[in-house]
């Protein structure tokens, strides 16, 4: 794995957490224990912070950065996920708040100064853009997403089992060796 040190900010990793050779994370992120990233994932924290939750899993292939502070946005954006969040192959996560307990789709964009609440899903290839607000208990789709209906009972279990899933396939991951260059 790439760990790479930038302007003084060691990413941190958390008990257990895995992070596949293959995969760059710099700067000022911390990932949480019994989380995963996959192969070929940029994780870049050069200019903000990024903070990633508990068994949180991101897939294969994403991209996930920050909004730095500047003239027309004095504060910036951290990217801040939760625990118990599924991101899949390809999401691209900008400058984003993400909660708890949340499934992003496939090739999903999520960008700066959105807030996408606990207990969501977003469906495969969707858009939040800028500032968008995502309610918790919904499904969202489309580009840009709209809600689509509320979560069932059966979605809302899928969170923690998807998370407790990766958990354990991480774990495998991680006896082969896989974190190793």
């Amino acid at each position: 794995m790439a760990i790479r040190t930038y302007q003084q900010h060691t990413p941190s990793l958390g008990e257990r957490a895995f992070v596949d050779h293959s995969a760059v994370v710099i700067g000022d992120v911390e990932i949480g224990s019994d989380s995963s990233i996959w192969p070929l994932t940029v994780i870049r924290g050069d200019m903000h912070r990024i903070r990633i939750g508990q068994r949180t899993s991101v897939q294969d292939g994403c991209v996930l950065h920050i909004t730095h502070a500047g003239p027309f946005n004095p504060d910036g954006f951290p990217l801040l996920i939760g625990d118990d969040v599924t991101i899949a192959h390809k999401v691209m996560l900008h400058g984003c708040t993400v909660g708890s307990r949340v499934l992003i789709g496939m090739g999903s964009i999520v960008m700066d100064g959105a807030r996408v609440a606990d207990d969501v899903i977003i469906g495969a290839g969707s858009l939040v853009p800028p500032g968008k607000q995502l309610e918790s208990g919904f499904l969202y789709v489309g580009s840009p997403v709209k809600q689509v209906r509320a979560l069932t009972d059966k979605e809302r279990a899928f969170f923690t089992y998807s998370a407790a899933n990766y958990v354990k396939l991480k774990d495998l991951h991680l006896a082969e060796g896989y974190h190793l260059p």
